[in-house]
């Protein structure tokens, strides 16, 4: 069962979100079941950050060269490991968009002149 999860932002503020459940690292705070999170809400999102710098570095290189990226992942809260990408129907919640304008980006303009 999913848990709430309070989590500190770097400015004090409390962000609370329902979690997944984490008996490690968390400690009740309320009756209600709320579990204080081990890291702030920024630090918790961080991993989320960096794999979606990393998706967006491979999608942008190499030969397809779209002129859009967009990126949707499913995130789980969790008081000791903090955001995690949620599993969905296949492995891992990911939706990769890719688009281009019609008669070719600028940048492939710019690049054959």
């Amino acid at each position: 069962m999913d848990e709430l999860v309070e989590f500190t932002t770097e400015d004090g503020a409390l962000v609370v979100v329902e979690g997944v459940e984490d008996a490690a690292g968390a400690r009740l705070v309320s009756r209600g079941g709320t579990a204080q999170a081990a890291r702030t809400f920024e630090g918790s999102l961080a991993g989320v950050r960096a794999a979606a710098e990393s998706a967006l570095r491979v999608l942008r290189d190499g030969t397809l060269k779209p002129d859009a990226v967009e990126l949707e992942f499913g995130v789980k809260m969790s008081a000791e490991a903090g955001a995690v990408i949620a599993k969905g129907a296949a492995e891992a919640h990911l939706v990769v968009k890719l688009s281009w304008s019609p008669g070719g980006s600028a940048r492939d303009a710019q690049t054959s002149s």
